[in-house]
């Protein structure tokens, strides 16, 4: 090569050569990429779990729940939720629920045994089973995605947050507060919002006094957050059992799963069992008859 002369230019591609390349490149990453997922049947289940990684609901075919008629000492709580949950499946106006109080009595168990006592009652063919669906707390930034799902189905979901309460950092409760009441579509009428909480005004006690302490306003420091448990029409309380009722559980879990053990013994061992534990409630009640079953050998089907 001379020094005038310059290096030969790459021959340029046909555009027709470069249409087939594209349309093999798009040809093979289609077929590299997962095919997308299948819609849900709403229909198809009575409870899942809202998926905010994936953007669709997982149907749950195995519910972790306990009978309605084992759970007492809330039997206020139990006639409370179960009408308006019946209402909300028959149509008719009904309200959010907060369940809050002490760890361990019944909240959430409620809540699941409520659901399916309400569709058992249903008269067949009068209107359909209302779906529970499971959002967990960090995925609340994604509810009105959820809801926007919800809304155009024909059934009616019961949304419920387990163990909801918010730290001082956190601003996901701004989209449940918009759900809840506010925003311009609000709550579908087809979906009611259950929630359980050790927290009756879902942030710590110690929050809220430091927010008045060093708050300009301290009447309007933590309005914002407080007013949240005002969006709930239904307060339910829960609390620790006495003994007797204590006691009428771990009977009627007996009789449920046919542990036979003479009454005196029964008593005895639950007493033990809930001084260990430090309190009396329905969750040390089911610990213990795990542990009686076990060491009979019978199952907990």
């Amino acid at each position: 090569m001379t020094a005038d002369q310059s290096p030969a230019e790459p021959f340029p591609a046909e555009p027709h050569d470069v249409t087939v390349l594209l349309a093999r490149i798009a040809a093979a990453l289609e077929r590299l990429s997962p095919p997308p997922p299948l819609p849900t049947d709403l229909f198809a289940h009575a409870v899942f779990v809202w998926a905010a990684d994936k953007g669709r609901l997982e149907p749950v075919p195995e519910v972790n729940r306990v009978p309605l008629e084992l759970l007492k000492g809330v039997e206020r709580q139990r006639d409370t939720l179960f009408a308006n949950t019946q209402r909300f499946a028959r149509g008719l106006p009904a309200n959010n629920a907060l369940l809050w109080g002490a760890r361990g009595t019944g909240k959430s168990s409620l809540v699941k045994a409520v659901q399916a006592a309400v569709n058992e009652a249903a008269p067949e063919g009068e209107y359909p089973t209302v779906a529970l669906v499971e959002i967990h707390r960090e995925d609340l930034p994604s509810l009105p995605r959820l809801l926007a799902d919800l809304r155009a189905a024909e059934r009616r979901f019961v949304l419920f947050c387990d163990d909801l309460s918010f730290d001082q950092e956190d601003a996901s409760y701004k989209s449940l507060k918009a759900v809840l009441e506010g925003g311009v579509e609000g709550r579908p009428r087809n979906v009611v919002f259950y929630a359980t909480s050790n927290r009756r005004h879902l942030m710590a006690r110690d929050m809220i006094d430091n927010e008045r302490s060093t708050a300009i306003n301290p009447s309007e420091a933590v309005e914002e957050k407080v007013s949240l448990s005002d969006r709930f029409g239904l307060w339910l309380g829960f609390h620790n059992v006495d003994q007797p009722t204590f006691f009428e559980m771990i009977e009627g879990y007996a009789r449920r799963y046919g542990l036979d053990i003479p009454l005196e013994q029964l008593h005895a061992e639950a007493k033990e069992w809930s001084v260990t534990r430090g309190s009396r409630s329905g969750r040390v009640a089911w610990q213990y008859v795990q542990d009686l079953a076990g060491r009979l050998g019978r199952p907990l089907d």
